[in-house]
């Protein structure tokens, strides 16, 4: 097992204590949850497959921006937030 050492700031460090995030194990679930994180970060979503295999055609930016606000003012209209 490796031994690391860091600094924080006092005001983080006490809160980091009380909260219980300083212990080994807390300290490892941290670290662990952070690599998964990035790992799935750096994937590539699987929306545009999805879209092609739902055969929904490509839309722009401006399209998008088009449908998302008639679905709001349909909304609103029917009395949604």
């Amino acid at each position: 097992m490796a031994t690391i050492q860091i600094e924080l700031p006092d005001e983080t460090a006490k809160i980091a204590q009380e909260a219980g995030f300083l212990t080994t194990g807390m300290m490892a679930m941290l670290i662990e949850d952070a690599i998964e994180r990035r790992k799935l970060a750096s994937k590539p979503l699987p929306f545009p497959a999805m879209m092609d295999a739902a055969g929904v055609p490509p839309m722009s930016l401006d399209e998008i921006n088009a449908e998302v606000k008639a679905v709001r003012a349909e909304r609103r209209r029917a009395g949604g937030r």
